[in-house]
């Protein structure tokens, strides 16, 4: 069958909007992928650097009551120290000292608190039996230095209603020494 060259040119106009319609819906289909992809790349990414920074707060605060500075001052030092994070609106530290007696009972023996969040503390209250991981720490007539960390935490993309997963909206840390 012959066809004229005119009747070829004709129809290659329909068969490229047809096609066209095709392209549209899978750049849309790629286009919804990539912004999930994008939007869990940035969640995710803040919530790992708010682990760090929460990691390494409660890792100072330990640490600066374990080398006998005040808790009120160590505690303030932490809480500055916290930046980019604000921990008077949207955290909580709380500081404790963990004292085990001669009979081998470990007591919390002071905490300090600060912040905009409020938690109670996963160790115990003041008087308290300690919880701890570890049952032989403290050694008998010993002290151990608690900081824990709580913080708020928010995305900052639709990420939830896309995917029925979302972040935990409370991260927590503790660091013993």
């Amino acid at each position: 069958m012959n066809r004229s060259p005119s009747t070829i040119y004709h129809l290659l106009p329909t068969r490229w909007a047809s096609r066209s319609g095709q392209a549209l819906v899978e750049f849309t289909l790629m286009a919804v992928l990539l912004m999930v992809l994008l939007f869990a790349i940035i969640d995710f990414g803040r919530a790992f650097h708010l682990k760090q920074i929460l990691i390494n707060v409660s890792r100072e605060g330990a640490n600066l009551t374990s080398r006998g500075t005040d808790s009120t001052n160590a505690l303030n030092a932490v809480v500055t120290s916290a930046q980019p994070l604000d921990i008077n609106s949207s955290g909580y530290v709380i500081l404790s000292t963990v004292t085990r007696d001669a009979n081998g009972v470990a007591r919390v023996t002071e905490q300090v608190r600060r912040g905009g969040l409020t938690s109670s503390s996963r160790i115990g209250a003041v008087g308290a039996v300690a919880t701890l991981p570890n049952n032989n720490v403290p050694p008998n007539n010993q002290r151990l230095y608690v900081a824990e960390v709580f913080y708020q935490f928010q995305g900052v993309t639709p990420l939830s209603g896309f995917l029925s997963f979302t972040l935990p909206a409370r991260f927590y840390d503790v660091a013993y020494f």
